[in-house]
């Protein structure tokens, strides 16, 4: 892992935090694909290093430059975990405060 995590700046930073509800059609499967690109959208995850550029507004108009003005990471790595279950809570914090329920029991609130 700390090779990894030596690999560049950017590589110790969050590229990637994706909120996958537990009924998700992949989920359901059960399967396990053994493949990051499918398996990911069976449960919410993070990544460490790359940010998506495509997750910015215009991202796809945007330069590296544009990216990381905006707080976007730049990374030679782009590694998946899962997080999520049918047990997953969040909640939002406003700036003020306050709570609002976003994920409740794996699914959105």
């Amino acid at each position: 892992m700390k090779k990894v995590l030596d690999t560049d700046e950017g590589a110790r930073r969050l590229g990637e935090v994706a909120l996958v509800p537990h009924s998700s059609p992949i989920s359901k499967s059960g399967l396990l694909f053994f493949n990051t690109l499918f398996d990911e959208n069976a449960a919410s995850h993070i990544a460490l290093g790359q940010c998506y550029s495509k997750c910015f507004v215009n991202g796809d108009k945007l330069t590296a430059q544009q990216i990381a003005e905006q707080g976007g990471n730049k990374s030679l790595i782009h590694i998946d975990w899962m997080i999520g279950s049918a047990h997953t809570d969040i909640d939002g914090i406003h700036a003020d405060g306050r709570s609002v329920p976003v994920f409740r029991k794996g699914e959105w609130a």
